[in-house]
């Protein structure tokens, strides 16, 4: 695909969480079609700066912001720096995430506020922040998780409850932002091979012999399936909410 032919020329993207695992891989996909692309980080600057790095010797542009997806006042400036420096918010990604858990009798409420924070409240407010000035054709897309289809062991009620919430949050949402001509929608990975959850690690071992393919998710391939709902053939796509989990909960 030549430059002035890539689907997301003239586009700008953010994406939270886009240093490493899904995120680092959304960022790149959608810099190769075309997009300037902003990423949030908290926790592995270099792994930022790798990502930046690397999508700027593909001829790309791209930055990297500090932002902890858990400070409401870090996602918000982040959403205006992006905007400052490409001019818009085309595409939102809201991708960043935690994971804490364990058996609902033993969960601080600390790690609750923490997740509500992170996974729920940081969503909430970069799709506020970014719709201020978002303009027809723009697009939302969560990063949802197939547990909210299928728990597959337990301990993971907390994060399931956070990206319920979300999936929640999307149905509703079109609603609002139909009649301006931009879309949202969740994709719920299933197992995938990311830094929370490797493939080999722990949780491997228990949902491996349930996936239908085989074989535990890439990261490039969910980005794939990112990159078709951030695309112009995907206008007609909103409120979805898409399973990308190898067979997993069918």
């Amino acid at each position: 695909m030549s430059e002035t032919t890539k689907s997301l020329a003239g586009k700008a993207a953010l994406v939270t969480g886009g240093s490493r695992s899904i995120g680092a891989a959304v960022a790149k996909r959608l810099a190769k079609d075309g997009a300037a692309v902003a990423i949030t980080y908290h926790g592995s600057p270099d792994k930022a700066a790798a990502v930046v790095a690397e999508i700027e010797t593909a001829g790309g542009r791209a930055v990297a912001i500090k932002a902890d997806a858990g400070d409401a006042a870090a996602v918000r400036a982040a959403v205006a720096e992006t905007v400052k420096l490409f001019g818009s918010v085309d595409i939102l990604v809201n991708n960043a995430g935690i994971a804490l858990g364990g058996p609902i009798d033993e969960i601080t409420e600390a790690d609750y506020a923490r997740m509500i924070a992170g996974n729920v409240t940081g969503v909430f407010v970069a799709t506020q922040e970014a719709v201020r000035s978002m303009k027809p054709g723009g697009r939302i897309i969560h990063i949802g998780s197939s547990m909210v289809r299928y728990a597959a062991f337990p301990t993971a009620s907390l994060y399931t409850l956070t990206k319920g919430a979300v999936a929640g949050f999307n149905r509703s949402l079109v609603r609002d932002l139909g009649p301006r001509g931009i879309t949202v929608n969740t994709v719920h990975p299933g197992p995938t091979d990311t830094d929370m959850n490797p493939d080999g690690g722990p949780v491997s071992k228990i949902v491996g012999p349930g996936m239908a393919i085989g074989r535990y998710g890439r990261p490039e391939e969910i980005a794939s399936v990112v990159a078709y709902l951030a695309s112009p053939e995907a206008a007609f796509v909103t409120g979805a909410d898409i399973v990308a989990d190898g067979g997993f909960t069918a």
